[in-house]
């Protein structure tokens, strides 16, 4: 048999060829990594936003519940947001029911995630003292 018969050669342009690929593959699968963690980002930061949500209102409706008035409910709310992480940005405190609003920056996403929650005062209010 002679040197050109037989099975083809690869020639030096297959094993770069492979490089493309691979390194396609790698660029691909680093953007999805990027994506699933902003994405990632995002939801949790949506869910501290709620919890902070949810603890404002519950104190703001607490507060009125006590008689302590619309005003120191508000204060409680924020408070209450704050040491969340969040910012009271909107509050509603006239009336049984109270619904606040509140925002949290999404870090690294340049996003701000903002969150409406009510609270209801159920029952007979404590007179202030």
């Amino acid at each position: 048999m002679s040197a050109g018969s037989g099975a083809p050669r690869r020639g030096r342009g297959a094993s770069g060829a492979s490089t493309v690929v691979l390194l396609a593959v790698f660029v691909v699968g680093m953007v999805l990594v990027v994506g699933a963690a902003r994405v990632g980002v995002a939801l949790l930061t949506r869910a501290r936003a709620q919890t902070a949500a949810d603890a404002a209102a519950l104190a703001a409706a607490d507060a009125l519940a006590l008689g302590r008035g619309a005003a120191t409910a508000r204060s409680d709310a924020a408070e209450t947001a704050a040491d969340n992480g969040a910012r009271l940005v909107g509050c509603d405190c006239a009336g049984p029911r109270v619904t606040v609003t509140v925002e949290i920056d999404a870090p690294g996403l340049g996003r701000v995630a903002r969150v409406d929650a009510s609270a209801e005062v159920d029952g007979p209010v404590i007179p202030a003292p």
